[in-house]
């Protein structure tokens, strides 16, 4: 398929739309028929359609990261509105993320100060920004009695350190005092001011997976009509039966398509109607092949086991116990990032402080 004017990682999915180009030529020509008669030919091309974009926006990615115009804040190294986008380019990149949150999230002992609500809100934006935010709401001693979530998209880092801000949806940007605001963020080997997800590598195969699928869903809407050229070199057909079979070939398409043509040609030879394929996508197993090779980088990006992504086990094999898997992967994988988020205790008050429970780590562990 195209793809046209994909730089960096701001690539944008190409599809087909729908609309038909129709170019007549018309050249004068001699017959050699039986008539021995001259007669005026047309000869007619159609093609059926060109790319249009299908993943709106673009993500921005830069080297570091820079103070805006305004010399107020600075500005994430890559878009966070592309990276929000990106949960809904294919099956599993957003679906992934959601079940670490889940993950993460179990186990969560809330305390009156920080509750699930918050820190399952803080889960879902450090598995996806590698960001969370959370506002300290402190009595007349300092002392926090309340954490609020921040939605991590919105906010920013002042020039000021440790002193944040946070866009709202008419573009004002709202201050906070220093001190307010606790930022828990993933290290990025380019700058300091942000967490990065490693994620982004696999960014290429999450648009290749869904331009895959985009690709076939227009290719059957379209009437799978992109895969022949139909050609006549009879001279039997007047103004009218062109025009009528260029109609009959415009109305197959969309919905109700591969419906039947009938042609009939008085006196017409066998190869005056031909159709020639340029192309059969349906025909082969390039979808399959690239579905699951982006699927498989999906995968390994977010370094979880096929058998917790929901894939299902080719031939006779199998993934073996799920409950080990399980049990690595929260070893590995989950307690790593609660570790970070129990940063936030080094904020909270001794009665206020949460925690998570390991019961099927140290299950596995016991038993092992």
């Amino acid at each position: 398929m195209s793809r046209k004017n994909r730089q960096k990682t701001g690539k944008i999915a190409e599809g087909f739309n729908t609309n038909n180009t129709i170019t007549n030529t018309n050249n004068t020509g001699n017959d050699t028929s039986n008539t021995g008669t001259s007669v005026q030919t047309n000869s007619i091309a159609f093609s059926f359609g060109d790319p249009e974009t299908v993943l709106k926006g673009q993500l921005n990615d830069y080297i570091g990261t820079q103070l805006l115009d305004n010399g107020q804040y600075y500005q994430p190294p890559v878009s966070l509105t592309g990276m929000a986008r990106l949960l809904r380019a294919n099956a599993f990149h957003g679906p992934i993320l959601e079940f670490k949150t889940n993950m993460v999230m179990r186990g969560f002992k809330p305390s009156p100060v920080l509750s699930r609500r918050v820190m399952h809100a803080a889960v879902t934006d450090y598995t996806v920004f590698a960001n969370c935010y959370f506002q300290r709401i402190r009595d007349f001693g300092g002392t926090t009695i309340q954490v609020r979530h921040l939605p991590a998209i919105n906010m920013r880092r002042m020039k000021e350190p440790g002193r944040y801000g946070m866009l709202t949806n008419d573009g004002r940007l709202v201050q906070f005092r220093l001190g307010e605001v606790v930022h828990i963020k993933n290290y990025d080997v380019i700058q300091n001011i942000y967490g990065m997800p490693w994620y982004l590598g696999a960014i290429q195969s999450m648009l290749l997976n869904e331009d895959a699928t985009l690709f076939r869903r227009k290719y059957y809407l379209n009437g799978a009509h992109m895969g022949y050229i139909f050609y006549s070199s009879s001279t039997g057909l007047s103004e009218e039966d062109q025009e009528s079979i260029k109609n009959a070939i415009k109305s197959s398409k969309g919905v109700g398509n591969f419906r039947n043509m009938f042609l009939h040609l008085p006196g017409g030879r066998e190869k005056d109607i031909q159709i020639l394929p340029v192309g059969d996508f349906s025909t082969k197993d390039e979808l399959e092949k690239i579905k699951n090779i982006s699927r498989d980088d999906i995968i390994a990006a977010h370094r979880i086991p096929a058998a917790m992504a929901s894939v299902l086990p080719s031939g006779n094999s199998n993934f073996g116990d799920i409950t080990k898997v399980d049990a690595v992967y929260e070893k590995n994988e989950v307690l790593p990032i609660r570790e970070q988020l129990l940063d936030i205790n080094d904020w909270l008050p001794h009665q206020g402080k949460v925690s998570f429970e390991t019961t099927l780590f140290e299950t596995q562990q016991s038993t092992g």
